[in-house]
């Protein structure tokens, strides 16, 4: 079992930046695959970046150049650095682990508004 608990998200302006936190139950080092997706209203879960136990990562088009996930090992945890952020980029966003089968958090919303 992985419980993970995002945290971060809020209010931005267009061209502003957020950074969101994964916290996981249990070691990281040992998952798969960590990574952030995405859900807006009236759309499907979209995926916004993964990455591997190597560090290797993948971006969806959207967001490539803006955004850059990263793991701390330490500290159990999945960041998601968001930069120059855009209105189309509000959403909830969700946290994924990868260990035997899929484990999702509870979701942050992220607002992108003048």
């Amino acid at each position: 079992q992985v419980q993970l608990v995002e945290s971060g998200g809020g209010l931005v302006q267009p061209g502003g930046s957020l950074r969101l936190s994964c916290a996981a139950s249990k070691s990281i080092f040992s998952i798969n695959v960590m990574g952030w997706f995405r859900q807006a209203p009236g759309k499907q879960r979209e995926l916004v970046a993964t990455i591997v136990g190597g560090g290797s990562t993948n971006y969806t088009d959207s967001v490539k150049g803006r955004f850059t996930i990263s793991r701390d090992n330490a500290k159990n945890t999945v960041y998601l650095q968001m930069n120059t952020l855009k209105p189309e980029d509000t959403a909830v966003y969700y946290c994924y682990a990868l260990y035997f089968k899929a484990y999702w958090g509870q979701g942050t919303q992220v607002t992108v508004s003048s």
